[in-house]
């Protein structure tokens, strides 16, 4: 399990935290209110802040760190069952997780809907009018097209059903960067069997780490990032991340030019 404690240090901003969260920035769009750019009413009123933040988070803005090439590396290794993850940026994606492996809770840019007629395109097919400040439009009925974030009030995506074999079948959880503040994802920790051991990668403890320990929690608290490589080079696997990484940073180098 996955959340914004992740991408924070890719540059990403974070949702909820003052100063640097998205919502104390977004007082420049003059919004109603912060969480109003993730609503439906407000959207179809007005899409256009949302769509000055689609420009920012768009993929292709920002690149992995550590942690999600060491949950690539989880994959390559084929311990990685699934990731389920609350962010919205696609960084999973970009760090070489195949889209069978992920869970994106939240929703996704990769993919895209009509408002109107309920097509579903690539995220890919609108990236030049969401880069060029233009409302997206159905190229069949010309409603607005929105990427397939969830917004409040949306039903989650139908893949974030697999949780319910998911869960009981792991043998290790890792919960790294999260609040665990964001039901239903925050309720996925207390899934697993008791018998497994979760480890918590993060600032501080949070929710079950927090008021309802079990014996078999691990919890290493401080820098994320930091964190991550620390149990990385625990495992051993310190020069196989360091050569995924710079194979990775050259492919993306080539992307860019």
């Amino acid at each position: 399990m996955a959340g914004a404690g992740i991408s924070t240090p890719s540059g990403i901003p974070d949702f909820r935290s003052p100063g640097s969260g998205l919502y104390s920035n977004l007082e420049q769009y003059n919004i109603p209110y912060p969480e109003a750019i993730f609503e439906l009413g407000y959207f179809f009123v007005n899409p256009k802040p949302f769509f000055t933040l689609a420009k920012e988070l768009y993929p292709g803005n920002y690149r992995p760190n550590s942690a999600h090439y060491f949950l690539r590396l989880l994959h390559d290794k084929g311990l990685l069952l699934r990731l389920y993850t609350q962010n919205i940026d696609g960084l999973e994606r970009v760090a070489g997780i195949p889209p069978a492996r992920l869970v994106e809770a939240h929703g996704t840019f990769a993919t895209a809907t009509c408002t109107v007629c309920q097509r579903n395109f690539p995220g890919e097919d609108f990236r030049g009018d969401v880069m060029g400040d233009r409302i997206p439009r159905c190229p069949v009925c010309t409603g607005v097209v929105k990427p397939d974030i969830v917004f409040f009030g949306e039903q989650l995506p139908p893949r974030f059903l697999l949780h319910l074999t998911d869960f009981p079948m792991a043998d290790l959880l890792f919960v790294i960067g999260t609040s665990l503040e964001v039901e239903p994802f925050a309720s996925l920790a207390d899934a697993v069997r008791s018998s497994v051991p979760r480890v918590l990668i993060n600032r501080e403890l949070v929710g079950p780490f927090a008021w309802q320990q079990r014996h078999n929690d691990v919890a290493e608290l401080g820098d994320v990032v930091g964190g991550v490589e620390r149990l990385v080079e625990l495992l051993g696997w310190k020069e196989e991340m360091q050569t995924l990484i710079q194979k990775e940073k050259e492919k993306l180098d080539a992307k860019d030019k």
